[in-house]
Order: C-alpha cells, then sequence, then structure tokens
C-alpha cells in the first residue's frame, strides 16, 4: 500500500471513530458492557497506542535500527496485517493491551481532551508518514509490537489504521 493510500485510511479511520464518539450520548462515556472497557477506556486505548508510535517515528532512525534492528522479510500487505493482527487476537482471548485489566476510566470532563488528542495524532502520524519517512525508510525500518512482534514501519502505520477501525466496530456494535 502506497504512503499516500495509508495516510487517507488513517484519516478515514479516526474521522468514524472521532464523529462516532463526538455524537455517542455523554452518558454513556463511562459505560461500557459487562467486564468490558467503557466506552471512554476504549478511546484512551487508542491514543495510548498511536502516541508511542508517533513518539517512535519521532527518533533518529539510526537508534530504531540499533534497537531493533531492521526487516528480515517480505512485507505484508494490509489485507495481511489485519488477518495476522485477527489471528493473533483469537490466540490471545482477550488478553491483548498490558494493564487492560488496571486501566483508568477516563471521566466526561477528558473527553474532549482525548478527542482533540487522537486527532492531533493521527495528523502527526499520517505527516511522518508522507513528509518524514521515504519508501524505502518504511520499508526497512522495524518497530516492535507488544501482540504481533516486530513489524516493519509502514506494517505497524497500516495495522494502526485497522486498529482504529477494529475499535471503532466495537463501539457501534457494543455500545
Amino acid at each position: 500500500m502506497h504512503k499516500e493510500d495509508i495516510a487517507l485510511k488513517l484519516e478515514e479511520k479516526h474521522k468514524t471513530l472521532i464523529n462516532w464518539l463526538a455524537n455517542h450520548d455523554n452518558d454513556k462515556w463511562q459505560e461500557g458492557p459487562e467486564g468490558k472497557w467503557t466506552t471512554g477506556q476504549q478511546a484512551l486505548h487508542l491514543l495510548q497506542s498511536i502516541k508511542p508510535l508517533n513518539d517512535a517515528l519521532s527518533m533518529p532512525k539510526f537508534i530504531l535500527r540499533y534497537k531493533f534492528g531492521k526487516v528480515n522479510r517480505e512485507l505484508r500487505n494490509y489485507d495481511s496485517v489485519v488477518k495476522r493482527y485477527q489471528e493473533r487476537l483469537k490466540d490471545a482471548q482477550g488478553k491483548t493491551f498490558k494493564g487492560s485489566q488496571n486501566m483508568k476510566v477516563p471521566t466526561l470532563k477528558e473527553k474532549s481532551y482525548i478527542l482533540n488528542r487522537l486527532q492531533v495524532e493521527n495528523k502527526k502520524l499520517q505527516y511522518k508518514t508522507l513528509k518524514r519517512w521515504s519508501d524505502q525508510q518504511l520499508d526497512t525500518y522495524i518497530l516492535p509490537h507488544p501482540l504481533m512482534g516486530k513489524m516493519p514501519v509502514r506494517e505497524i502505520i497500516m495495522w494502526t489504521a485497522y486498529h482504529v477501525e477494529h475499535h471503532t466496530k466495537i463501539l457501534q456494535e457494543k455500545y
């Protein structure tokens, strides 16, 4: 997938999520299905997953190469990344995010801050993808993913777009 297409996918998926969250009843921000995250926790989780990616993409590339190495396999396309993630989720049986059982429940006062930060972090990721990283760099450097293992930067950015879609679907279906 071309980086321009990835940036468009990030924009589309985040826009759908933000619109849903903005229009979702404020009374339900701190509610969720029994034993599941609240709406606010879902949003906070997405913010907590995009922020470290942006931080990593701001680091000097030689540090990333030193810490994590370089790609040693063929790149996966978007559909393959999604399929692999769905398989890993199934294998993990709901235990995917470290500390998820003890995740803070954001208050309604924090809603606009979280939504704003999600939008800002999404724009940062799009900018870095398009302007700060070449195609070769996106395909050469790798970053660790807590569930998927080491992934090329291009794949982890594609995964980020799908991750937003995945949580948006959960919110739309269950909340």
